[in-house]
């Protein structure tokens, strides 16, 4: 039981200046993340501030960088949050010093400090490599969607963002010749009287939001001038019917094969082709009954004890085998329904450009490319789930313990053009990290041993490409095959993705993929 309560007194004063040491342990986050912005090399950065003039002192880039990065790490990237957690977070306060700057410094800083961040990145990589992190074995990538400050209401067509503009620069003008009439000295009306109506100075020209217009006008009108290129570049049906016609015929040929490997018994079990997955399943049923009537054909010649073998269709092997033959008819008839509609949506799409080639008329876009006036870098994202997002495409690799060592932001939604240039980047990283690896942990492999990807990944460029070893998921993962005992390794004339759906199916390729 307490005796009382404390006094709560807020206007006692220090009798000696506190120490920043004592308000968090020593242990704390905050603590390392000052000392390794202590050890790197921000002379790149010092270089990009002046000093020398009259005012008041500016603040310490290496603090602000360091603001930057703890804010980071938590998931605040607002200037505005970052100077109220300044005032009130004690971490802040401690990175600051007790003297918190506004966010207009933290947002100017940001922006200065950009072309930076490259070289500091590899820096931190360095020192996570002396520390002995980043075991690049097996490194995965990914990406996430991040939304930006921006609305997708705020997205606009090209012709929109043109009725945008001429309504920005018309306000503009009202503005300068609102001005000009409530001039009152001589040199104000003189001016007025100079300008023919149809110039906007440049003070006014300068304007943010018209600034924005321009710059997501210019990008929707390159997104829509490739879009014309590629549809006015001739298409060789010849060609592709004929790649089509010798990739079937492969296929028929490489299933012709197995087919009689399987009925000479010289080809063990493993993948079934999905051709062949019914007569092999209807083979088994038919195997299931002829053993179980053995059985009971023994039991009634040579008699025995125990209880009497079950009918033939009522046997446990007989009805796993019956079901069996059920999801091998099941997924044939899925297979021949996509197959069926994927050759549906080419003779529809080649009459289609066949049509508007005869008839010269252009094939438009079924969805307009849009630019952001909020932000016009950004784009609308689709979601996994269902939805849209406005912002980019983020991508990071990361090493088993969890260091990111290659990371980019575009404005792609697309995942599979990404993954060269992020494999080269992770190459150059494991190399960094290799260079300021001490002896002591030189046990750790210098270059990446194995890639993972996800599905959206996936194409033969990114599975042929020249670097290090990779799995890329050739399905979602509950679709990805199951069966590893017994695996026949695909022909050499099979396709890259059929190969890597066994490198998959292996008990390696699960073990590492799981990762």
């Amino acid at each position: 039981m307490a005796k009382g309560y404390r006094t709560v007194d807020r206007d006692q004063q220090f009798l000696l200046p506190p120490s920043m040491r004592e308000w968090l342990p020593a242990d704390d986050p905050v603590w390392l993340v000052i000392s390794l912005v202590d050890r790197l090399d921000t002379s790149e950065l010092h270089a990009l501030r002046k000093t020398g003039g009259v005012g008041r002192r500016g603040y310490d880039p290496d603090m602000l960088l360091t603001l930057l990065i703890w804010g980071w790490a938590h998931g605040e990237r607002s200037s505005r949050t970052l100077e109220r957690l300044c005032h009130r977070d004690i971490a802040f306060r401690v990175i600051c010093g007790g003297d918190p700057p506004d966010h207009a410094t933290i947002a100017r800083f940001r922006a200065q400090a950009s072309p930076v961040m490259p070289t500091l990145f590899t820096q931190v990589l360095a020192a996570c490599a002396q520390l002995g992190m980043g075991k690049v074995g097996v490194v995965a990538l990914d990406g996430v969607k991040i939304a930006s400050n921006a609305s997708t209401s705020k997205n606009r067509t090209e012709k929109s963002l043109v009725k945008a503009r001429e309504a920005e620069v018309a306000a503009l003008r009202d503005r300068l010749t609102e001005t000009a009439r409530s001039a009152d000295t001589e040199h104000a009306a003189n001016d007025a009287d100079d300008d023919d109506g149809q110039s906007v100075p440049d003070e006014l020209l300068r304007s943010d939001r018209l600034a924005r217009i321009d710059e997501a006008l210019q990008n929707v009108r390159a997104l829509n001038k490739a879009a014309e290129d590629r549809q006015s570049t001739p298409i060789d049906f010849e060609a592709l019917e004929a790649k089509r016609a010798a990739e079937q015929t492969a296929r028929d040929e490489f299933v012709a094969q197995w087919k009689q490997e399987w009925a000479d018994g010289s080809r063990p079990p493993g993948v079934v082709p999905i051709e062949a997955r019914v007569e092999v399943a209807e083979a088994a049923v038919h195997t299931a009954r002829v053993r179980h009537q053995a059985r009971i054909d023994r039991r009634e010649t040579e008699g025995g004890r125990g209880p009497r073998p079950a009918p033939v269709e009522q046997a446990r092997a007989v009805r796993a085998a019956r079901d069996r033959l059920d999801k091998a008819h099941a997924d044939t008839a899925v297979w021949q329904a996509e197959r069926d509609a994927e050759q549906h949506a080419w003779e529809q799409r080649k009459q289609r450009i066949l049509i508007n080639r005869v008839t010269c008329k252009p094939h438009r876009p079924t969805i307009d490319n849009l630019g952001n006036i909020t932000d016009p870098q950004s784009r609308p994202m689709p979601l996994r789930g269902g939805g849209w997002v406005q912002g980019y495409n983020c991508q990071a690799v990361t090493t088993a313990d969890g260091l990111i060592i290659a990371t980019s932001v575009g404005d792609g939604p697309i995942d599979a053009p990404t993954f060269i240039p992020m494999m080269s980047k992770a190459v150059e990283a494991a190399a960094v990290l290799a260079e300021h690896r001490p002896p002591e942990h030189h046990a750790e492999p210098d270059q990446i041993g194995t890639l993972l990807a996800d599905a959206g990944y996936l194409s033969e460029e990114n599975i042929t490409a020249t670097g290090p070893a990779r799995l890329i998921a050739t399905a979602k993962s509950h679709k990805l095959p199951r069966d590893t005992s017994e695996l026949i390794p695909p022909a050499d004339d099979a396709s890259p993705i059929e190969k890597m759906t066994y490198n998959l199916a292996t008990r390696t390729g699960k073990a590492l993929y799981s990762q």
